[in-house]
C-alpha cells in the first residue's frame, strides 16, 4: 500500500499530538463543544460565591481553552502535522493575605465548588508561614470582549495549504548550489480566555499567534565543514496572512546564499569594534539584559531559582543611568503584533504602556496588583499571566521595546558612521549572568564594516559587555521606517516552569567600542569586561 503526501496531510491534520500533550488533551470538536456549551458566568458565580463564603478578600477564576497546531517539513517531504487542545479552569483566592490556587479540566458547577474549597484550604495553610501579607492595588471593574488583530485565523486554514507554502520555501533554498538541508516549520497558537473576578470584572479574550521558521544548511563535503542560517523573521501576534505578507521564499533563498558564504567567510580577529545590530538580532539582547532585569519579582529575589535575580534592586529606580540619553525602553501590553499584547492581563488590569528607561535613566518596573505597592505605586501595570488554566498566574514580561530615532535615519546611515565595525543579523547562542549584568551574544550572520561600507562576511563572532556599559555605548538609532517587532513564543520562567510569549520592537542600533571575541579559538582582545 502506498501513502502519498496528500494522504499523510489528511490523516495527520485530524490527529491530536498525544505524545506531546497532557492527558486531558481533547479532540477539536469535543473541545469546541465543551467550551461553547459551558455557562462560564454561572460557574464563575459559584466559584466566587464559595470563595467569599470561605473568607476570601479577593478571588478570580479563569476558564480557558488552548489550541496548538504545528506543521514541519524537511527538504521535499512533510515530517509532521499535528494539532491539540485542552480546556479547564483555575481559581485563585486571597485569604489572610495569602494566595491559594486550584485547577481542574472538569468544568462543572460541582467541580468549581470543590476546587475553590481546595484553593481556600491551601491559602489558609500557607498563611501560617506567610511573612508579609499580600495587598492588592485596585483596578476598575470591567465587562469586555476582545480579539487580537488578524485577517485569517490559521486554525481555519487547511493543512495542505500550510504544507504547500513550507515546501515552496524549502524549494527556494534548495535551488542554491551548495545547500544540502532545509527544514521549515509553522506553529499556530490560539488562547480563548475567560476571566471573572470578585471585583466584578467579566472578560473574554481571543488571541492568535503565528510562528513560521526555517533553517538552511550548506555543506562543504571536501572539508567536512557545514554552516547553517536560520530565519531572521520571528513570531508575531498575527494570523495566517503572515505567510503572504512576508516573502518567506525570498528570505529562505537569501539565507541559503549566506549559509554557502559562511563556508568560506573570514574568521573575525578579536578586538574592539563598533557594532551595528539589526532588529533580528538586537531583540534578544533587549530581552535578556533589559526585559528580565526590570522584572520586579527578580529584583525582590523572588525569582532566584530560575535564571537569577537582577542588578536593578528596588531602590535604584530613578537613580541608575542605564544607557546613553538616546535609550528609551517602553513596556507595552498594547503594541500591534506584539506577542505579549492583551486587552487585559490575568487579573483584569487593562493593557497599557509605560517607560522602563527614559532618556537613558532607569525609571520604573514591571508590576502586578500584588507587587505594585512594594515600589509605591497605586496601580498595576498589568503584568500578570499564566500559560495555562492549570498554572498559577505570576509576573511575566510585557513587550519591551527600544524606541527609534525621531528622524529619517536608515541602517546605511548608521553603517556610514563606522570606520571599523561589524553588522550582525539574527539570534544566536548567548549567555548572561544571574543578575542580568555580564553577557555574551552571538548571531546568525556577521558582516565586516570598513570606512563606512560593508566589505564582506565574517564568522565566529560574539561580543561581550556589561548591561549598563553596553547601552551606554549606544550612539545611533534607525528611524521609524527601520523599526521591526520580533517576538519569542517560549520565554521560560518560574518553578514549575511556565512559557510566555513576548516581543521586543526595535530599530537597528549602533554601539561604539564593544569587545569582540572569536568563538572558534576562544580568544579575545585581552580586555574583556571582567
Amino acid at each position: 500500500m502506498t501513502f502519498s503526501r496528500r494522504d499523510f496531510i489528511k490523516s495527520a491534520s485530524l490527529t491530536v499530538g498525544a505524545l506531546s500533550l497532557p492527558g486531558w488533551a481533547l479532540d477539536a470538536r469535543e473541545a469546541t463543544r465543551l467550551y461553547d456549551g459551558v455557562n462560564k458566568d454561572a460557574i464563575a458565580d459559584i466559584a466566587l460565591a464559595t470563595a467569599k463564603k470561605l473568607g476570601a478578600s479577593y478571588a478570580d477564576i479563569r476558564i480557558n481553552r488552548y489550541r496548538q497546531e504545528n506543521v514541519s517539513t524537511r527538504e521535499r517531504q512533510v515530517l509532521n502535522a499535528s494539532s491539540g487542545q485542552n480546556f479547564g479552569f483555575g481559581v485563585r483566592v486571597l485569604i489572610n493575605g495569602t494566595w491559594g490556587f486550584g485547577g481542574s479540566p472538569i468544568v462543572t458547577p460541582e467541580e468549581a465548588k470543590r476546587v475553590t474549597t481546595e484553593a481556600a484550604a491551601i491559602a489558609r495553610a500557607n498563611s501560617t508561614i506567610q511573612r508579609h501579607k499580600i495587598e492588592l492595588v485596585p483596578t476598575p471593574k470591567v465587562t469586555a470582549t476582545w480579539k487580537s488583530s488578524f485577517e485569517r485565523d490559521p486554525f481555519d486554514v487547511p493543512a495542505e495549504e500550510k504544507t504547500a507554502m513550507l515546501l515552496r520555501l524549502n524549494e527556494a533554498a534548495l535551488g542554491v548550489k551548495g545547500v544540502s538541508f532545509v527544514t521549515s516549520n509553522l506553529s499556530s497558537v490560539n488562547e480563548q480566555k475567560y476571566l471573572a473576578t470578585s471585583d466584578g470584572s467579566r472578560i473574554e479574550q481571543y488571541i492568535i499567534r503565528t510562528n513560521p521558521s526555517f533553517s538552511v544548511t550548506a555543506v562543504d563535503r571536501a572539508s567536512g565543514d557545514f554552516q547553517a542560517v536560520n530565519s531572521l523573521r520571528q513570531a508575531q501576534q498575527i494570523g495566517f496572512e503572515y505567510m503572504t505578507k512576508h516573502d518567506w521564499a525570498g528570505e529562505a533563498k537569501t539565507a541559503a546564499e549566506h549559509a554557502v558564504m559562511k563556508l568560506t567567510a573570514k574568521a573575525v580577529t578579536p578586538g574592539k569594534y563598533d557594532l551595528v545590530l539589526h532588529p533580528s538580532h538586537l531583540f534578544l539582547t533587549i530581552h535578556e539584559s533589559v526585559g528580565h532585569s526590570t522584572e520586579l519579582d527578580r529584583a525582590m529575589l523572588w525569582e532566584a531559582n530560575y535564571a537569577g535575580t537582577s542588578f536593578l534592586t528596588p531602590d535604584k529606580a530613578g537613580k541608575v543611568q542605564f544607557g546613553s540619553k538616546m535609550v528609551n525602553f517602553i513596556a507595552d501590553r498594547t503594541q500591534p503584533q506584539g506577542m505579549a499584547t492583551v486587552a487585559y492581563d490575568d487579573e483584569a488590569v487593562p493593557g497599557q504602556s509605560w517607560h522602563l528607561v527614559k532618556d537613558g535613566l532607569f525609571v520604573d518596573w514591571q508590576t502586578t496588583r500584588d507587587t505594585a505597592k512594594i515600589v509605591g505605586h497605586d496601580k498595576s501595570y498589568g503584568c500578570l499571566h499564566a500559560d495555562s488554566w492549570g498554572s498559577v498566574p505570576f509576573p511575566r514580561m510585557p513587550n519591551v521595546s527600544l524606541q527609534p530615532a525621531k528622524g529619517n535615519v536608515s541602517q546605511d546611515d548608521l553603517i556610514g558612521g563606522v570606520d571599523k565595525g561589524i553588522l550582525i543579523f539574527g539570534r544566536g547562542s548567548y549567555s548572561i549572568d544571574q543578575q542580568r549584568y555580564n553577557f555574551q551574544f552571538g548571531g546568525q550572520t556577521f558582516w565586516e564594516i570598513k570606512g563606512g561600507k560593508v566589505v564582506g562576511m565574517l564568522k565566529d563572532v560574539a561580543y561581550q559587555s556589561k548591561t549598563t556599559d553596553f547601552w551606554g555605548a549606544l550612539d545611533g538609532l534607525g528611524g521609524q521606517a527601520t523599526y521591526e517587532v520580533p517576538g519569542s513564543p517560549n520565554d521560560g520562567k518560574g518553578e514549575p516552569g511556565q512559557s510566555n510569549s513576548v516581543s521586543h520592537g526595535c530599530p537597528p542600533a549602533r554601539f561604539r567600542n564593544i569587545n569582540v571575541l572569536n568563538t572558534a579559538s576562544g580568544t579575545n582582545s585581552g580586555t574583556a569586561e571582567d
